[in-house]
C-alpha cells in the first residue's frame, strides 16, 4: 500500500475557492478537509467541500467518451469522439458561416481560466459567440458595480462596522463570508439582513426585514431618501466623488415612508432603525446585492441603488467598507480584435452594456435563435454547440424551450463529470478530468493573493485545456493553442508579475501580491489622476455608459412587477427561485448520498397563514402552474413569519419537480437581460 499524501489545494465545489487538504492514496483522492493555513476559510469547508472525495469516486463517473445512436449511448474511442466532433463543426461551418458553432462554459470543472480558455476557442475558430451561465447569474451585478464604479469592489466584513446583506445568504452561497463577518462581530460590527426569506445569514443579523419580492430597490430609496432628509449623506465626499447625485436627490423624493410601506411591506420606523445603523457606522459600511436582486425585472437598477448607499457615505476604498482590490498583473488567455471573427454575437445589439463591459452572448436568445434560425430578424443559423460542464436544462429559464433548443442542434456535445440532464440529449459527451486532476490559478480579491491549485492526481481524462486545444488543432487553429499544458498555460499567464510557477508551489495556501491599502481615490486625485476607472473618473450614480446606449442614467424602478402592485386572480401567489440551499450548488451534487439524505427532495417553502387559507398541511402535495408551465412539489410551511405572504420560494435543480418549468425566459430586465425568477404569478392546487 502506498503511503498517504496530503495536497494543499482549492476547492472547486462552488465559486468561493476555499483551500483545502487533499489526501491522496494509491492515485485516489481519500479525503478532503479544510486548510487551516489559507487566509480564505482559515480551515472551514461546508458539506459541499468534504463531500467532493464522495462525489469524485462514484461509480456513475463518466470514463468513457459517449456517441449517440438509435439505440442510445456507445461508447468510442477518445480520439474518434474527437474527430467526429471537429469533422461536424467544419462541415456546419463551411454550409452556414462561422457563428454557426461556438462553445458553452460552465461552472462545473473550474471558473476564471476555463472561461478564458474557451474565449480564446470560439474566437479561435471564427466565432462571435461566447456563452456561459453569467447571463443569467452574475452579470447583472457585475454590470452594476461596474456602472458605478468602474470595477467591482470587495466588502471587507471582517473590519466593518454594518454589513448590509441584500437578497443573498452567504452560509450558502459564500460561506467564508460568515467567517469574515464573525470576526468583524467581534470587533463590534452589527449586519442588517433584507430578504423575502430567513435563512441562515439571518441567524446572525442585528436585524431582519422581509421585503415583498420584487420591492427590494423601493426600500434601498426609502432608506437613501431618510439619509438625504437626515443629513446622513457625506455630502463632501458625494461633491468630491460622485458625479449626478443631485438626480439622485430628486428621483429619491416619491420614496416617502408611506409609500414605501404600501410596496414593500416594510414600516418607516424599520427604515428609521436601518438609517440610525448606517449613521452609526459613519463610513465603515459594506452592502452587498446578491441573486436575489438581480433576478428580477429591473436587477441592474436594484443592485445599482442597492450599492449606492455605500457611496453616499464614502464607504468606498475605506477599511470596513468596499475595498477597491488590486492584484497581480497577468497576461489575458483572451484573443484580441486581431483575430477575425463572422457575424454579431447574439444579444450585442438587445442588450449593448452587456458586451461593452463583458463580450458575452446572450444564452436565452440563444435558444431562440437555434429554434427560429434567425436573430433580430435577420436569418442567423446556429447548428453546433460545445459545451463544458453546464447543466442549462435544469438552470435556464423556460425548461421546455431549452430542451426543444438543444435536441434541434445538428451537433451538441457536453463534456462532463456525469451524465446530466444536459448531457443526455448531446451527441458526444466527453469525460471531463477533475479540478483535482490539472494545474489553476486562482485570485482572491479580498485577500489580494494568487493560489495554484496544483495536480494531485493522474485521471485518464481530458482536462478542457486539453479539449479545447485538440479540437483547434484538428480545425486549423492549433497555433492560438501553443502550450503543452496547464503548466505551460500557467506560466504565460503570470508572466508579467515577476512571479514563476515555483514561487507559486512554495505559496500552496496563498501568495499575497499585492499589500491591502485604502483610500486609492483620495491619492490618484491628489495626482491628478482619475479616482475611479468610470469614464468620468468619478463614482457614476448617474451613468454615462447608460445614458451612451440610450437608458436612464440613474437606476430607476419605474416599472415595478404588476403582481406586487395588486393581486392577480388567475395567478395569486408569487413565486421565487434560484434561493441556494447549503449542501447544493446549483444543479449539482443531488448524487451525493450524504448530501441527498441532508435535504432529500424538491420542497415549496410558503407561509402557514397562506397553507391555511389553501388548507395545506406540511409536506402535503400540490401543483404549482405558472403562464409557461406547471410541477408538483411537497410543501414546507415557514412558521412565525419568516417568509413574505403570498410568496412561494422553490429552490432550482430537482430533476423531479424542476423549478425552471415555470420560468419565463422572455420576462427580462431591459438592461442585462436576465430573467425574472423573483417574482413571477403562480397559482397552487393540493394533490
Amino acid at each position: 500500500m502506498q503511503e498517504r499524501k496530503t495536497y494543499h489545494s482549492i476547492c472547486r465545489m462552488c465559486g468561493s475557492g476555499c483551500g483545502v487538504d487533499v489526501e491522496v492514496e494509491n492515485n485516489r483522492i481519500v479525503k478532503v478537509s479544510g486548510n487551516e493555513e489559507n487566509d480564505i476559510n482559515r480551515g472551514r469547508i461546508c458539506i459541499k467541500g468534504s463531500s467532493a472525495a464522495t462525489w469524485l469516486n462514484l461509480p456513475e463517473r463518466l470514463r468513457k467518451p459517449l456517441k449517440k445512436t438509435a439505440n442510445g449511448f456507445v461508447e468510442i474511442p477518445l480520439e474518434q469522439a474527437m474527430d467526429e466532433i471537429a469533422a461536424k463543426m467544419k462541415e456546419l461551418q463551411d454550409t452556414y458561416g462561422k457563428q454557426a458553432v461556438a462553445g458553452w462554459k460552465g461552472e462545473g470543472t473550474g471558473f476564471n481560466q476555463n472561461e478564458q480558455l474557451m474565449r480564446r476557442f470560439n474566437r479561435a475558430i471564427g466565432s462571435p459567440n461566447y456563452f456561459s451561465n453569467n447571463t443569467q447569474c452574475n452579470n447583472s451585478r457585475y454590470e452594476a458595480f461596474y456602472l458605478n464604479y468602474g470595477c467591482w469592489p470587495q466588502a471587507d466584513f471582517r473590519h466593518t462596522k454594518l454589513a448590509i446583506f441584500w437578497g443573498t445568504n452567504s452560509p450558502a452561497a459564500h460561506s467564508f463570508w460568515t467567517q469574515d463577518l464573525n470576526e468583524g462581530r467581534d470587533r463590534g460590527a452589527r449586519s442588517i439582513v433584507i430578504d423575502t426569506k430567513y435563512n441562515e445569514q439571518a441567524h446572525i443579523a442585528d436585524l431582519f426585514v422581509i421585503v415583498r419580492p420584487g420591492s427590494d430597490a423601493v426600500l434601498a430609496y426609502g432608506i437613501i431618501h431618510r439619509m438625504i432628509e437626515r443629513g446622513v449623506v457625506n455630502q463632501e465626499y458625494v461633491d468630491t466623488f460622485t458625479l449626478g447625485y443631485d438626480k439622485l436627490k430628486v428621483y429619491a423624493e416619491r420614496f416617502t415612508g408611506e409609500y414605501v410601506e404600501k410596496i414593500t411591506g416594510v414600516k418607516p420606523e424599520v427604515i428609521e432603525t436601518i438609517v440610525d445603523m448606517i449613521q452609526a457606522a459613519g463610513r465603515q459600511v459594506c452592502s452587498w446585492p446578491g441573486t436575489g436582486v438581480e433576478h428580477q425585472a429591473n436587477g441592474v437598477s436594484n443592485s445599482r441603488v442597492c450599492s449606492l448607499v455605500d457611496a453616499l457615505v464614502g464607504a468606498i476604498d475605506v477599511s470596513g467598507g468596499m475595498l477597491i482590490n488590486e492584484n497581480m498583473k497577468t497576461n489575458s488567455l483572451v484573443l484580441g480584435d486581431d483575430v477575425p471573427v463572422e457575424g454579431e454575437p447574439i444579444g450585442k445589439s438587445v442588450y449593448p452594456v452587456v458586451d461593452y463591459f463583458k463580450k458575452e452572448s446572450h444564452t436565452l436568445m440563444l435558444m431562440d435563435t437555434i429554434l427560429t434560425g434567425k436573430y433580430e430578424g435577420r436569418d442567423y443559423p446556429f447548428k453546433g454547440l460545445i459545451m463544458t460542464a453546464a447543466d442549462p436544462v435544469m438552470t435556464e429559464a423556460n425548461t421546455a424551450k431549452t430542451i426543444q433548443a438543444l435536441s434541434s442542434l445538428e451537433l451538441f456535445v457536453v463534456k462532463d463529470l456525469f451524465l446530466t440532464k444536459t448531457a443526455e440529449l448531446a451527441d458526444y459527451v466527453i469525460p471531463a478530468a477533475c479540478n483535482y486532476a490539472r494545474d489553476e490559478l486562482y485570485f482572491n480579491g479580498m485577500e489580494q493573493s494568487v493560489y495554484l491549485a496544483e495536480k494531485v492526481v493522474e485521471e485518464p481524462l481530458q482536462t478542457e485545456y486539453e479539449f479545447l486545444k485538440g479540437l483547434a488543432d484538428r480545425l486549423g487553429a492549433g497555433q492560438y493553442f501553443p502550450w503543452k499544458n496547464e503548466r505551460e498555460v500557467i506560466e504565460y499567464m503570470i508572466e508579467p508579475s515577476g512571479f514563476t510557477y515555483e514561487d507559486l508551489q512554495k505559496y500552496p495556501s496563498g501568495l499575497r501580491t499585492v499589500l491591502v491599502h485604502y483610500h486609492k481615490p483620495e491619492e490618484r486625485l491628489a495626482k491628478g489622476e482619475k479616482p475611479f476607472p468610470t469614464p468620468t473618473g468619478k463614482i457614476e450614480i448617474c451613468s454615462t455608459v447608460l445614458e451612451q446606449f440610450g437608458y436612464p442614467g440613474i437606476p430607476t424602478i419605474d416599472h415595478l412587477p404588476d403582481c406586487i402592485l395588486q393581486k392577480d386572480e388567475e395567478y395569486p401567489y408569487i413565486c421565487m427561485t434560484g434561493a441556494r440551499k447549503i449542501p447544493y450548488f446549483h444543479g449539482r451534487y443531488r448524487n451525493i448520498p450524504q448530501i441527498l439524505k441532508a435535504h432529500p427532495h424538491a420542497e415549496a417553502e410558503m407561509h402557514e397563514a397562506d397553507a391555511e387559507d389553501l388548507g395545506l398541511k406540511e409536506g402535503d402535495m400540490i401543483r404549482v402552474t405558472s403562464r409557461v408551465g406547471s410541477i408538483e412539489i411537497p410543501v414546507h410551511i415557514m412558521k412565525h413569519d419568516t417568509i413574505a405572504r403570498s410568496a412561494v420560494q422553490i429552490t432550482h435543480g430537482w430533476e423531479n419537480a424542476n423549478a425552471n418549468y415555470l420560468t419565463d425566459d422572455s420576462d427580462r430586465d431591459p438592461i442585462s437581460g436576465f430573467p425574472n425568477l423573483k417574482t413571477f404569478g403562480i397559482r397552487i392546487e393540493k394533490l
